[in-house]
């Protein structure tokens, strides 16, 4: 994780100068009062996502450690400053489930100190008190992150560090040791551990360098170098927050082969649509060498808003891969109008994810977990053909929340006109805001999604548009959907591309539009839409706000 805390005009110089990391940033917010209590938050502000996970109040970028217990419970944690709107006075906050959708928060887990800061890094669970920290005990908790130190504003070497709970991930003892890797560097961070067959693994990012370092430790506290990943892909100005992840492969009919292995990178400046952006690069991994198949950059989101995100922590081999990650930019996440409701930024949708190869080249799949929690009513469902406009008023679904999937069929190989169209619409009818998007059937199978009709957010770096190519397969193709407040997820193919876009709209988005135009008779397509029911309103106390746990201590 890299903090910035400027004006987007002095960013981009301080990015051309080099200077990659900025120390007055640390200290932006005075710290609050205590580091160990809930924070309490309002849910209920009209950019306020629903479903979708954002602090109580507060700063929130990088995902960090993240696991799930022997309870079935998702522990997620995530860089924080509770005491203001921009980053700064770095905390791990922390919050759980046992749904990926209706949150717990809780008291921070990781919490600064004097002048040394926690920054990004990871969490596991050490099952086999490799550690000797947790003896008589298979559900300790070890986190390891980034532990820079700031003297009269000027910041020091960025060196790694560990903590660990033996109240499975609630509270924490700072390892007495520390750091467990030591540096001189002002450019070495995010820790992201895993367990290989004996042994742990860390992927970490040498940031200047562009370059991937890969550790091996026997017991999480001595670590030793083994190599490193760097010079192929998207360079940017920088590398950081990488991943590296055991992931299933699935061919194009179905059928599960041998498991690859994915390396994920974040660039920030630099990503080819300006600012935060992640590639992952598929390949082989021996426990301390991974080999890229190609030297291809692949990227997570055709979006601008999908950055730093993280797997859940996998206890074995056949541990679903969960992937949660922070839906903004670092071009405007310190400028996003939901400061008035003392709070910025948003998680994307919890994704399950595997691999799989179509027509074109091999894609990370990503589609949301089960969202059956909370899923509504369905407001409109039907099959239509040809020339058909269909118009949804959600203005009394309280959550103002929808999800939305069409499923189109009988696509024919050739005559399919350039105008042939599925477009869809949210606005808002009073106050004129909007947001849209479309696919055409026809030339070069264009998916887009335009978020410039939202009219609370003027900013030179909030892109309005996004496109990608995407293709029928056995004359099939299909999109879902989930438009949150302030946020929307589009999965194409079920879910071989998506998108992820903030907005800010004036007033909430209340009617969806669908419009076919100038479809082959042959094609039928399958429309339903749904109401989604708010997660927070279930959370919240009878004095509207919503508390978390305030009970432990």
């Amino acid at each position: 994780m890299l903090l910035f805390s400027l004006g987007t005009g002095l960013q981009l110089a301080m990015s051309l100068l080099g200077t990659l990391w900025l120390a007055t940033a640390v200290h932006a917010s005075a710290a609050p009062a205590r580091d160990d209590v809930t924070v309490v938050g309002n849910y209920t502000g009209p950019l306020r996502p629903q479903i979708h996970f954002s602090p109580p109040k507060g700063f929130m970028n990088d995902p960090n450690g993240m696991f799930r217990d022997g309870n079935g419970i998702w522990h997620y944690y995530y860089q924080y400053n509770p005491a203001g709107t921009n980053p700064g006075n770095q905390h791990w906050g922390h919050a759980t489930s046992s749904d990926l959708y209706h949150w717990t928060n809780q008291p921070p887990a990781l919490f600064p100190k004097d002048n040394l800061f926690v920054m990004s890094g990871s969490a596991v669970v050490d099952v086999n008190n490799t550690s000797g920290l947790f003896p008589n005990q298979t559900n300790g908790v070890v986190a390891i992150y980034t532990l820079i130190e700031i003297n009269d504003g000027v910041s020091g070497a960025q060196q790694q560090a560990m903590a660990y709970s033996h109240d499975g991930g609630y509270h924490f003892t700072p390892f007495d040791s520390n750091p467990i890797i030591p540096s001189n560097s002002t450019q070495f961070r995010d820790p992201k551990v895993i367990w290989y067959e004996d042994h742990w693994v860390m992927a970490i990012a040498y940031s200047a360098d562009v370059s991937i370092g890969i550790y091996t430790s026997p017991n999480l506290i001595n670590w030793t170098h083994a190599s490193n990943f760097t010079g192929i892909g998207s360079l940017g100005v920088q590398w950081e927050t990488p991943n590296l992840v055991r992931m299933p492969y699935y061919n194009n009919r179905g059928e599960r082969e041998e498991d690859m292995w994915l390396l994920l990178i974040g660039i920030n400046p630099g990503a080819p649509k300006g600012g935060s952006g992640t590639q992952y690069f598929l390949g082989n991994f021996n426990g301390t060498h991974f080999t890229a198949v190609d030297h291809v950059a692949r990227w997570l989101d055709f979006g601008k808003d999908h950055y730093a995100g993280q797997f859940f922590y996998q206890h074995s081999e056949d541990d679903e891969p969960v992937f949660m990650t922070w839906a903004s930019n670092w071009q405007y996440a310190e400028v996003a109008p939901t400061d008035s409701d003392n709070w910025r930024s948003v998680t994307a949708l919890p994704r399950r994810t595997y691999l799989t190869k179509d027509a074109v080249d091999w894609k990370l799949v990503s589609i949301p977990y089960d969202m059956s929690p909370v899923m509504g009513e369905t407001l409109w469902e039907k099959s239509v053909v040809n020339e058909t406009t269909t118009v949804v008023d959600f203005s009394e679904v309280e959550s103002s929340a929808v999800y939305w999937e069409a499923n189109v069929t009988g696509i024919p190989e050739t005559g399919i006109p350039g105008t042939a169209v599925l477009n869809f619409t949210f606005t808002n009818p009073e106050s004129g805001d909007y947001i849209r998007g479309g696919y055409y059937f026809g030339g070069y199978n264009d998916f887009y999604l335009d978020r410039g009709g939202a009219q609370a957010f003027d900013n030179m770096f909030f892109t309005d548009k996004f496109s990608t190519n995407s293709f029928a397969t056995d004359g099939e193709w299909s999109m879902s959907g989930v438009l949150d407040r302030s946020i929307v997820e589009v999965f194409l193919n079920g879910g071989i591309d998506s998108v992820t876009s903030i907005f800010f709209p004036k007033e909430p988005l209340t009617v969806m539009t669908i419009a076919l135009t100038d479809l082959p008779q042959s094609m039928q397509v399958s429309i339903r839409v749904s109401a989604l029911e708010s997660s927070w309103a279930e959370m919240a106390m009878s004095d509207g706000f919503v508390w978390g746990n305030q009970t432990v201590s």
